[in-house]
């Protein structure tokens, strides 16, 4: 088995998810690029790996039961360990002005099988290769459109940003962030919550400020905290948010 630390990000052949990958090979893990399009996921490590960097497609689809099922048998086959999980598959399927009387049940049932449902299960499946890291990392995507309190602010710039799908769904991923890192709070594992900003990607837009390389910077923060640094928290950069 490598002595390298491995990693795997979820949605990873294209965005955030891509450059998360791009950064944590750069600074010397194994990385399994998660992504549902195995064509889609070739071709997105195919670059990594042409700079050198220890960068591979893995199968992963988070919200079929065997798809992730047969990722984690992988993993545990190829590599005995897990010591980085960064759950980075995510989408936004309504508007960014959904209004919670109209919004489509469809589209909610929809976001949260990928953004909530799919990260939880993900989560357990790896959890028996997370527990083998000498100090195992879960990452957590999440947004600013997930804090309660963000939205009952008026002085906040997401006041009154009704995109209620997807808003619930991260609200959600910060509780599930808070209640296993509670519950692994004696382990050497550490739960973090990441908001990596308003980011130039293909949910963000290209009105947003910030560039994939900034908008992977928190994800790459957390998965290399040291034995004394947080868990259970919900982190922009290095400063904690509000919840």
């Amino acid at each position: 088995m490598s002595t390298k630390q491995i990693a795997l990000v979820t949605g990873a052949n294209k965005g955030i998810g891509l450059e998360t990958s791009r950064q944590l090979a750069r600074a010397g893990f194994t990385v399994l690029m998660g992504s549902r399009d195995e064509a889609r996921g070739k071709q997105a490590a195919e670059p990594l790996r042409n700079e050198g960097l220890d960068a591979r497609f893995i199968r992963l689809e988070v919200t079929d039961t065997a798809s992730i099922s047969a990722a984690a048998e992988t993993i545990g086959r190829d590599h005995g360990r897990l010591d980085v999980l960064v759950n980075n598959a995510g989408i936004a399927v309504e508007g960014w002005d959904a209004k919670p009387s109209t919004v489509s049940m469809e589209k909610v049932r929809e976001t949260f099988e990928v953004n909530f449902f799919g990260l939880i299960a993900v989560t357990q499946a790896m959890l028996p290769l997370l527990t083998k890291s000498a100090a195992g990392r879960i990452v957590n995507l999440t947004s600013i459109l997930g804090s309660m309190s963000e939205h009952r602010d008026p002085n906040s710039p997401i006041h009154g940003m009704l995109c209620m799908a997807y808003n619930a769904s991260k609200a959600a991923v910060n509780m599930f962030t808070v209640n296993l890192a509670h519950e692994l709070r004696e382990t050497k594992i550490k739960v973090n919550a990441a908001h990596p900003g308003w980011v130039k990607t293909d949910m963000g837009g290209e009105g947003a400020p910030l560039d994939v390389t900034q908008g992977a910077w928190t994800s790459v923060y957390l998965t290399m905290l040291p034995e004394t640094g947080p868990t259970g928290g919900f982190f922009h950069k290095d400063v904690h948010m509000r919840w």
